[in-house]
């Protein structure tokens, strides 16, 4: 089944925009990659976050949905690990590099508000998720919905609330 509703091409859209402003921004990055995520998982975080637009055309296949939706919710919980005890110490300035006070100001509140931003994301995250289930369980009717075929997907809650 082809997912094409509306509602969650504008989710995914304000997600993306979300991690890219708020958590993937130029203050942050150096953080994010350091991060130990396996190279499918990013090039699925990349999928979700970037390029929306391809699938507003096509629609979502729902298993490649769920495996972005998993690849987003594997970076919560990972960033909530790695990232968030160091970050101030990851995103400072190498030595010698000048900051202006203006990119000092922007620094410090990427950096102070990278977990309230990254539980938005995860809150979002958790709805779309919601969205999606139940509008695979609808299509299927009295087959098995897709999800019920991704045994991960039981952990999307650890992974978002931890």
């Amino acid at each position: 089944m082809q997912l094409k509703n509306p509602e969650i091409f504008s989710a995914i859209e304000a997600m993306g925009e979300h991690f890219r402003q708020n958590i993937s921004n130029r203050f942050t990055r150096r953080a994010i990659s350091s991060m130990s995520l396996d190279p499918g998982t990013w090039n699925l975080i990349e999928e979700f976050t970037e390029k929306s637009d391809h699938y507003r055309y096509q629609g979502y296949h729902l298993d490649e949905l769920y495996g972005q939706i998993l690849a987003m919710a594997r970076f919560v919980y990972q960033a909530r690990k790695q990232i968030c005890p160091n970050l101030k110490y990851l995103s400072q300035s190498q030595a010698g590099e000048r900051i202006s006070d203006a990119d000092r100001v922007f620094r410090d509140m990427a950096v102070n508000n990278f977990a309230s931003n990254l539980q938005i994301l995860a809150d979002r995250l958790n709805e779309l998720y919601v969205k999606v289930a139940a509008l695979d369980k609808e299509a299927a009717g009295l087959k098995p919905p897709v999800f019920s075929r991704i045994p991960e997907l039981k952990e999307i809650g650890r992974y978002l609330v931890e």
